[in-house]
């Protein structure tokens, strides 16, 4: 089950195509090796219903997420998960008071901040998933996974030798963009899973999508980027 229904408007991809020679994509072709599939917070925090930061399409992605999953690992790629702490120091502050200081009302302030916690429930990875012992795991403390200080992520995929990442997991339209624009940046080739990505309404995921499909990420469902692995790899 797809978390939404939409993907791109029909009229944004002929306007691709018009401008990309034909196709709405910029990458052909996938190298299995060198590709990871990145997934973003699906973890209990986002995942469990009634949790602080509930994004109940979430759970609709997961089949998709160990779908293309599971395909990587078998054509040689990679999967890393990526989840999300935050810490409250010596001095009662957090070690991010932009966003819990300014952005959320003091209510949830609270219990965001205790699900995120290192060693929380909610920094767990959501149990449906299928985690395998050959995946990697990265703990980030930003929306974005690659912004500086956030985490290790770009070492790790700079030492396995990646230079395209399937972006998926939760939010859309925050932590998957977020991750997904620095990548880019940093000469990354991105794909957005379509239907392994949710956030909390069908037009959020959406612009996001759009926004990024003109100049940050390719954007592909679970059928397509399974055509361009198994065509690679020969399967």
């Amino acid at each position: 089950m797809s978390p939404h229904p939409v993907h791109l408007r029909p009229e944004t991809r002929e306007k691709l195509a018009a401008q990309r020679g034909g196709s709405p994509h910029v990458h052909g072709d996938l190298d299995p090796e060198r590709t990871a599939l990145v997934v973003i917070d699906m973890q209990n925090a986002f995942c469990e219903p009634g949790a602080p930061a509930e994004i109940p399409a979430a759970r609709n992605a997961v089949g998709t997420i160990n779908r293309v999953a599971a395909l990587l690992r078998q054509t040689g790629g990679r999967v890393v998960w990526v989840t999300h702490e935050n810490r409250i120091g010596a001095d009662g502050k957090t070690d991010w008071p932009a966003l819990y200081e300014r952005f959320l009302p003091e209510a949830a302030r609270a219990r965001m901040l205790a699900a995120m916690q290192p060693g929380a429930d909610g920094t767990k990875l959501w149990g449906d998933l299928e985690d395998r012992p050959e995946d990697l795991h990265v703990v980030k403390n930003r929306f974005s996974a690659l912004i500086n200080g956030s985490s290790n992520l770009e070492r790790s995929l700079r030492g396995l030798g990646v230079e395209t990442i399937i972006v998926a997991g939760t939010k859309t339209d925050v932590c998957c963009e977020s991750t997904a624009r620095d990548a880019m940046m940093l000469d990354f080739n991105v794909i957005m899973l379509a239907d392994g990505c949710a956030t909390a309404t069908d037009e959020d995921h959406l612009a996001s999508l759009e926004s990024l499909a003109r100049r940050f990420a390719d954007v592909m469902t679970a059928d397509e980027v399974a055509d361009r692995l198994t065509a690679q790899s020969g399967e």
